[in-house]
């Protein structure tokens, strides 16, 4: 059984995070982890493998040189090897990212599963898992709390709307988004670490992989912080009078109506 998990290299949301001038995010001071949903992921490839038996977790990372970390972080929860896609040259957008994931897979090895997080916490586009699995022609479900492996087949639980659960079975290969609650990733340990560091990782171009701006894409106009919010008001008085004071303050102080 062959498991890819698909990760990100994000920035650390508990830390200031900066941007310089040309629309990036300053490395500097900043610390980059795996993307947190990604964890829930790694953590489930790592558990069916066991449980089968047999069979290789591949970790599949596209982004610059310093994404490589995320991938030995992977490896040293317990994931086999890593493939980087490395990618110092421009912004990419979900489908590029997707059509990057999709040949770096082909051509390392045919997926029975591909896991990965059900969005990623910093542009929370929610769309390169439904672009990977449309490219691979497989059926996919996200949000997944909940998964369970058959023969030839995987039922998965996932919450929808007013706490609603939802179960679905697909027939493998497919690909499985995860989210919170469908295990409880694991720490990895020093002698862990140090053992990753001698696991192998495939370091890709992505140019290798004929992925190019070519075609209609996305592009990162600007990237800024989210400004700071005024302190929480309190209103008080009638209901007509609240309802008065809130539309005064959401069109003359926050300017949204």
């Amino acid at each position: 059984m062959n498991i890819y998990v698909c990760v990100k290299h994000v920035p650390d949301t508990a830390v200031n995070i900066k941007i310089s001038g040309d629309n990036t995010i300053e490395s500097k001071g900043c610390k980059f982890v795996v993307n947190p949903y990604d964890e829930y992921a790694i953590e489930e490839a790592i558990t069916t493998v066991k449980n089968a038996g047999q069979g290789e977790v591949i970790v599949v990372t596209v982004g610059n040189s310093d994404a490589i970390a995320s991938i030995r972080n992977a490896l040293a929860i317990g994931a086999d090897r890593g493939i980087l896609v490395k990618n110092d040259h421009y912004f990419l957008d979900s489908a590029s990212t997707a059509l990057a994931l999709k040949k770096a897979i082909e051509n390392d090895g045919q997926p029975d599963l591909i896991l990965m997080g059900k969005t990623s916490v910093d542009s929370e586009g929610l769309q390169t898992q439904y672009r990977l699995a449309s490219a691979f022609n497989m059926p996919i479900a996200n949000e997944v709390s909940k998964m369970e492996m058959g023969e030839g087949k995987v039922i998965v639980e996932r919450e929808i709307e007013g706490g609603t659960r939802q179960v679905i079975e697909l027939k493998t290969p497919c690909v499985i988004g995860a989210t919170k609650g469908l295990n409880e990733p694991r720490y990895p340990k020093l002698p862990d670490i140090l053992k990753a560091k001698k696991k192998a990782v495939q370091e890709l171009d992505i140019s290798e992989l004929g992925v190019t701006q070519d075609g209609p894409v996305a592009e990162l106009i600007k990237l800024e912080a989210v400004a700071e919010r005024s302190a929480a008001k309190i209103i008080d008085g009638s209901t007509q009078e609240m309802a008065q004071k809130l539309v005064k303050i959401l069109k003359e102080e926050e300017k949204v109506i």
